[in-house]
């Protein structure tokens, strides 16, 4: 059995920090192990330590790169490997200097999501034949059980611009006359500007006791949080794929979110239509509108959970993906 290479941030099992892609690296890594393969994993705490990890590897040995760290110091990365057999897992294109060329030297590429090759195919002209998309995956999860008014606004986000919470904050003034409550589960370290915006506009508007600020949940603070949500709101300005959508779906909670990147592609449909509502992005208007639809609208609501549940069948599993990847990386 031949040997795989693993380079990973140091932070994937960091559960202070469960971002999408250390979910992705860890449940690729988990599921490689328990399907037999020879795994070794080499964590790197910084771009700077990249180089010295790749340089010890044996040439011809097969390496798979978590892009993020590629990224970060393309130009290096794409020097020091240069005897390997590299495979580069790309969870988000940075277009930092290098990126493309370190693409382009890889034995092969794997994309988070199809939206997210084709960004590649079509931006950075690599070869379709060896550039490949393994989806996020997502485990069996409870159905949560919902409420009949659907008061109950879930986020999972850090609490970042990108992530759309000023765009969340001000739908949520606008429609502040209605009955809801919002739970915010996320960072509060990667964009503390936001943070701080965020946490006076609750002042602000008096809304300490309806906006509830968790910090980052993993684990069973986390399946509590979707298991006692009515609704999924993602206010994102870009997404590659949005791994929470899926995860909100795996409980049948229906998803508001913007319609970006690759997050339609995550919200799928089903046979009798969409799981959710989409919107175009920075526009607080249009989500404070959506909003009320599904604040005040019950035959919208039960229509969306019912097509929620529906998807819930028909989500990809973690097994699906590392399968794509042993697939690529290991054949």
């Amino acid at each position: 059995m031949s040997l795989l290479h693993l380079v990973v941030p140091d932070s994937i099992d960091d559960p202070q920090r469960p971002s999408g892609g250390n979910v992705y690296d860890r449940r690729l890594r988990d599921g490689l192990l328990a399907s037999g393969q020879h795994v070794r994993e080499h964590p790197v705490g910084a771009p700077a330590q990249l180089e010295a990890v790749l340089a010890a590897l044996p040439d011809g040995d097969t390496v798979l790169l978590d892009g993020l760290l590629g990224s970060a110091d393309a130009e290096a990365a794409r020097a020091a490997t240069a005897g390997l057999r590299l495979f580069v897992l790309l969870h988000s294109p940075f277009r930092t200097p290098g990126e493309e060329a370190l693409l382009r030297s890889a034995a092969g590429v794997i994309a988070t999501s199809h939206w997210s090759r084709q960004w590649l195919l079509d931006e950075y002209a690599l070869d379709p034949t060896r550039t490949s998309a393994a989806p996020p995956g997502v485990e069996p999860a409870p159905l949560a059980p919902g409420s009949t008014d659907g008061t109950r606004l879930l986020c999972v986000a850090p609490l970042t611009t990108t992530k759309g919470y000023d765009d969340l904050l001000a739908a949520l003034v606008a429609t502040v006359d209605l009955t809801w409550t919002c739970t915010c589960v996320g960072s509060l370290d990667k964009d503390p500007a936001c943070a701080a915006r965020v946490l006076a506009q609750v002042a602000e508007h008096g809304l300490a006791d309806r906006v509830r600020v968790t910090g980052p949940l993993a684990g069973e603070g986390l399946e509590q949080a979707y298991c006692d949500a009515d609704l999924l709101v993602l206010a994102s300005h870009s997404e590659t794929f949005g791994m929470v959508v899926t995860e909100a779906l795996a409980h049948g909670v229906p998803v508001l979110g913007t319609d970006v990147g690759g997050l339609p592609e995550a919200l799928g449909t089903t046979h009798q239509g969409d799981p959710g509502m989409l919107v175009r992005p920075a526009r607080p208007d249009l989500l404070a509108d959506a909003l009320r639809s599904w604040l005040t609208d019950r035959r919208l609501r039960e229509s969306l959970r019912s097509r929620a549940v529906e998807r819930r069948t028909t989500l990809p599993r973690w097994s699906d993906t590392v399968a794509v990847v042993e697939a690529v990386v290991l054949r």
